[in-house]
Parts: structure tokens; C-alpha cells; sequence
């Protein structure tokens, strides 16, 4: 386990944010990235996210701290994570991209480390603000966020070697098979939960008759 989060590891994560071109390519080629790390990187986000609702201040936030379910948030982080990492590599491989599954893992984690360190910064600075400068708190987010997409969009053009028009189709795309994904699973999980009822149904009419 210590060899998916050693020193060297962590270093090549925030070398990947300012030479992304060079990061991503050898985290596809050379396997120097770390897909723990990457799902260290969104449970971070996740808890970041919840602490930022829970903790900042109520001139830039509205949510009631009482109503902020970490774990709830921290599932659906993760579910996000997991369907568009599979989502994406099931588009890429009938397009045929280049990257593995944990290729894209790796590359969405690292990915998310600038809108982390935003949230961090403007919970922060939100204990500060007064009245009026709000706009101060929506830029560091908003930077953080444009950061995360640009990171992501540079990773999937280059582990897939994609142009940028047809990263864009594919993540449109990706979209759409999480879309689908979800509605299979929702399918199944309707007809197991009738089958199920089915076979009870017999069940307890044979035990009455019984």
C-alpha cells in the first residue's frame, strides 16, 4: 500500500497540475500515477465540499450547517466519479482511445485537486469578507473549477491521444452512457425487486396452504 502513496507519488500528483501535458502522458506510458491516490484525491473533495457548506460564512452560503449529510454528499461524489470513469472508457473504446480504465481514474482524481485547494481557500476567506464582496469567494471558486476542467479535458485528450474536438464528443458522449448506465440500473433493479416479490408471493401462498 505505501508504494500508491509514497513521497514520490504525491510529488508527480502536483507535478501533473502545472505540466499536465508531460503528467498525464507518462501517467498513461510510464504508469506513474496511483488510482489510490486519485480516490483519495475525490473522497477529499467530497469532505472539502461538506465542510465548505457546513463551515462558511453565511454571507457567501445559505445551507443550513443541520441539514449537510457528509457521507450522503461523499456517495454521491463517488458514484459521479465511478460513472464517468466508466462511462468514458466505454465511449473511448469504441472510438479507440488509447487510455485504460485507470488511466481515466487517475486523470479525473488528480484533476480535482484544484477545486479542493479552492474550497479550502474560500471557506477560509469567507470568515473574512464583509458585506458586498462576495465576488471574492465566487472567483476562487470559480478559478479552481475552470482549473479542475481544463486539467481533465488536457488528461483525456492526452491518454486517449484525442484531438480537442473529439475529447469534447467523447465526454458529450460520456455523458450520455452515465445517462444510460443509470437508467439500466435503475431497469434492473426494478425487475429484481419484481421477481423477488414474485417469488415471495409463492412462497407465502404455499405456506398457507400448506
Amino acid at each position: 500500500m505505501r508504494k500508491y502513496f509514497s513521497k514520490a507519488k504525491v510529488q508527480y500528483l502536483f507535478y501533473t497540475l502545472t505540466h499536465p501535458m508531460d503528467g498525464f502522458y507518462e501517467i498513461r506510458h510510464r504508469g506513474r500515477g496511483s488510482v489510490p491516490l486519485a480516490v483519495l484525491s475525490v473522497i477529499l473533495f467530497s469532505f472539502v465540499f461538506s465542510m465548505n457548506k457546513m463551515l462558511a460564512s453565511f454571507i457567501v452560503n445559505d445551507t443550513d450547517p443541520r441539514t449537510v449529510d457528509s457521507l450522503n454528499n461523499l456517495g454521491g461524489v463517488l458514484l459521479l466519479y465511478l460513472l464517468f470513469c466508466v462511462g468514458n472508457w466505454s465511449i473511448t473504446c469504441l472510438m479507440n482511445g488509447e487510455g485504460r480504465l485507470k488511466d481515466i481514474a487517475t486523470t479525473l482524481g488528480y484533476s480535482l485537486v484544484p477545486m479542493t485547494a479552492s474550497y479550502v481557500i474560500a471557506t477560509i476567506v469567507s470568515q473574512v469578507l464583509a458585506q458586498n464582496e462576495e465576488g471574492f469567494y465566487s472567483i476562487i471558486i470559480t478559478l479552481g473549477t475552470m482549473w479542475t476542467v481544463l486539467l481533465a479535458l488536457a488528461g483525456i485528450m492526452i491518454i486517449h491521444n484525442y484531438s480537442l474536438g473529439k475529447t469534447l464528443l467523447t465526454i458529450i458522449l460520456t455523458v450520455v452512457a452515465m445517462l444510460i448506465i443509470v437508467f439500466i440500473v435503475m431497469m434492473l433493479s426494478d425487475l429484481v425487486n419484481q421477481v423477488y416479490n414474485f417469488i415471495y408471493s409463492i412462497y407465502t401462498e404455499l405456506l398457507f396452504r400448506s
